[in-house]
């Protein structure tokens, strides 16, 4: 894993790393299962958002938190807002119609 920033956030980035590893290793292979039907892939990604949240949220919130001062501290804050208004993010395209091309 590698390393944050700064220093102060690295132990922060690691055990979030490590939670949502965790988290991520078991949402996977029951996620491809449940996609098959859309009611059934609703309340799967609700309850994998709450599992998430519930054991890695504060973490994450934390390291963001870590980030976010390291930024401004670095006086990376006037870099990042001069670069979001020359290249905006857009909206990502809509999915393909299906039959379409």
């Amino acid at each position: 894993m590698a390393h944050s920033l700064t220093d102060e956030c690295t132990p922060l980035k690691r055990q979030y790393d490590t939670c949502f590893n965790a988290w991520f290793e078991g949402y996977l292979e029951p996620a491809v299962a449940a996609s098959a039907n859309p009611d059934q892939r609703s309340k799967y990604s609700q309850e994998k958002a709450a599992e998430y949240e519930a054991s890695c949220g504060k973490i994450w919130a934390q390291y963001r938190d870590c980030v976010q001062k390291a930024v401004k501290e670095k006086g990376l804050d006037a870099l990042l807002e001069q670069a979001r208004q020359e290249n905006p993010m857009k909206d990502p395209p809509p999915p393909p119609t299906p039959g379409k091309s």
